[in-house]
This record gives C-alpha cells, sequence and structure tokens, in this order.
C-alpha cells in the first residue's frame, strides 16, 4: 500500500523518559497518522415503487440533501484491524457492519497490515426507510477512496455501495445506492436510473413516526403475498409501475396534484397489504386533512417515515403542525424547486 505521507517514528516502545532502566515502565509509541480522507453522502425517499421494484418494476425516488453523512478515515502506521465508529451525541461508539468491512477490504487490499479507522456521523435517523445504511457506505466509499488516491467512476461508487447494501438487506434493489448520491429525482427501473425533470415548485415534507421500520419483515410479507396469490401480485406490480409512470409524468409536466394524488393512491394499496401502521396511516389522514397534495408512507413499511407533497411553504408549515400533532416525533421539508437548480 502507497501511503500519501509519512510521518517518522523510531521502532518499538520507548523507554519513560529520564530513566535508563530496562525495567522502567514502558510507554508505547504514540498512534501515527500518515493519511486522512473524508466522504459525504445524504438521505434518500422513495415516492412509489419501493416493493415493487425488486421484481423490475420501476420506483421514483428523490434525494434529500437536508439530511447527510460524513465519513472521515484515517491511516495509521501501527498494524490492526479496520474499524468504524459512529460519533453521536452521548460519544463515539463502535459500528459494527460486515459490509463495511468488504468494502474496506476491496479498497484498500489488505492495507499491508496497516490501520484504517472510519469515524462516522449521521443526521439521518436509522430504521426509517430513508437509506441511511446506504448513505453510510457511500460516505465510506468516498471517504477511502480520497484517503488512498482512488479515483472511483460513479458506476464504480455504485457497486460498491451495493456491496454493502446487499450485506446488510440480503437483496438490495440498488435505489438507496445511487440515489444517496443524487442531486435530483430519479426513475430507476431493471438497474437503470434516469433523472426527471421537474416543472413546478412545491415541498416535501418528511415526517419521522418515531417507530422503526421493518424493511426486511415488509419484503418478506410481499413475497409471501407474491407466492400465495400470484395473479393478485401481478395486478398490484402493474397498479403501482402505472402510478410510478403517471408520477413521472406529473413531474415533468408541472402537475403537483396528479403526483400527490399518485402517492395517496399507492399508500392505500400498501396499507391493503398490511405495510402500513395504525399512527403512519393516522398521520397521512392529518397531512391531507391539513392541505397536502398527497402523502404515503415511507420506505419498506411497517414504521418508518411518512412523505407528503404541500404546494406552498405555508402549506407546508401547516402540514408539519399536523403531522406533529398526529404523532410525528420530527419533520424535515425538502424543497421541489432546489432539484431545478442542483440536477439536470
Amino acid at each position: 500500500m502507497e501511503l500519501l505521507t509519512t510521518e517518522s517514528q523510531s521502532p518499538g516502545a520507548q523507554l519513560a523518559s529520564g530513566s535508563g532502566d530496562p525495567s522502567a515502565r514502558i510507554v508505547p509509541p504514540p498512534r501515527m497518522r500518515t493519511a486522512s480522507g473524508s466522504g459525504r453522502a445524504h438521505a434518500k425517499g422513495i415516492l412509489l415503487g419501493e416493493h415493487t421494484v425488486l421484481y423490475g418494476s420501476p420506483a421514483l425516488a428523490i434525494p434529500l440533501p437536508r439530511l447527510t453523512m460524513t465519513a472521515h478515515a484515517t491511516q495509521f502506521t501501527e498494524p490492526g484491524p479496520d474499524s468504524f465508529l459512529m460519533r453521536g451525541p452521548t460519544g463515539t461508539t463502535p459500528y459494527p457492519c460486515p459490509g463495511l468491512l468488504q468494502i474496506a477490504e476491496v479498497l484498500t487490499g489488505g492495507n499491508g497490515g496497516l490501520r484504517v479507522e472510519v469515524v462516522l456521523e449521521s443526521e439521518i435517523p436509522a430504521g426509517r426507510g430513508l437509506g441511511s445504511s446506504a448513505a453510510c457506505a457511500r460516505a465510506v466509499v468516498l471517504a477511502l477512496a480520497n484517503l488512498l488516491g482512488h479515483e472511483l467512476h460513479p458506476q464504480e461508487v455504485y457497486e460498491l455501495v451495493q456491496v454493502a447494501e446487499n450485506a446488510a438487506h440480503g437483496r438490495a434493489s440498488g435505489v438507496d445506492a445511487i440515489t444517496t448520491g443524487a442531486v435530483a429525482p430519479l426513475l430507476f427501473e431493471n438497474g437503470v436510473a434516469q433523472h426527471v425533470q421537474v416543472g413546478f415548485d412545491g415541498l416535501f415534507v418528511i415526517a419521522d413516526s418515531g417507530v422503526a421500520g421493518r424493511t426486511i419483515d415488509a419484503v418478506c410479507m410481499v413475497h409471501k403475498a407474491f407466492e400465495q396469490r400470484p395473479r393478485a401480485s401481478g395486478k398490484f406490480a402493474n397498479t403501482v409501475s402505472e402510478l410510478v409512470r403517471s408520477a413521472a409524468r406529473d413531474f415533468t409536466g408541472g402537475n403537483p396534484s396528479g403526483l400527490g394524488r399518485s402517492m395517496t393512491e399507492c399508500h392505500a394499496i400498501l396499507r391493503d397489504l398490511g405495510l402500513s401502521t395504525t399512527l403512519i396511516d393516522t398521520m397521512a389522514a392529518a397531512a391531507v386533512s391539513a392541505g397536502a397534495l398527497g402523502a404515503k408512507t415511507g420506505g419498506g413499511g411497517l414504521g418508518g417515515c411518512l412523505i407528503a407533497l404541500a404546494q406552498e411553504g405555508k402549506d407546508a408549515r401547516r402540514v408539519s403542525r399536523a403531522l406533529r400533532a398526529a404523532g410525528a416525533v420530527r419533520t424535515w421539508t425538502v424543497p421541489v424547486g432546489r432539484y431545478t437548480r442542483d440536477g439536470r
């Protein structure tokens, strides 16, 4: 492994200062840093198609740049295993994740035995369907690449993030892996993502129910339902696919009301499959009653977040208040207009 910089260090441990007695206390050598790097990613939200995308149907997703994940990677001269830590308000704790270790092994090639430490800082609540695991993996990939001087193609970044996502979820669609680095809404189908042009202003309101979703359980529920009722599953996939494509057209054509209706209709379908919760349903109803153009559960379901669409700032504020009154523990807003500035 070629290091970016080097620092001198005398070999072995040193004797305590001022003592020539070999039996004196041994002072271990200081940890010497040789290089550092950083990476950043953000949250995502899936507007429609989160389950059917696993079977090749389309999904519509949005980046949530306000919620970030940052990784700081440092290489030390002493040997040892790579480690991952999560820094939070109460301190720094180990963050064990086999997928991240796989990423490190690929990028460092074993690193000649030298230890790499990665410290993560997250503004993305875990288990809420906001892509925290994918954002974590993307930030780590970028930090390690920065540390080692690697210039990765976007496709290489995506594939490495997928390594960690598959380790975490068993079978990942790829939506999270790419949207956590996107700057505009994406239409994702059969592993291919394309930017969706935005033709209107508005605001998405993201509401945290305070209850962690159970993505793996939800995916298993859908898979089991598909096996038991193949004809119904085909109808489900076709209906959701049409809603996704209609929503993408409404995004581009400047029809926020149509997009909102598709979101609400998709929520009703997921609710009927048993993928929502009483709290999420209550929040969705409260958002629509407060003037939201549409609302649906986000992520895999069985908890997590709700995504609502508001026409203007005053509407978003009213919807946010209604969501908190209905049980949301916190809300965030994302101006749709920012995608017209940042996207393509």
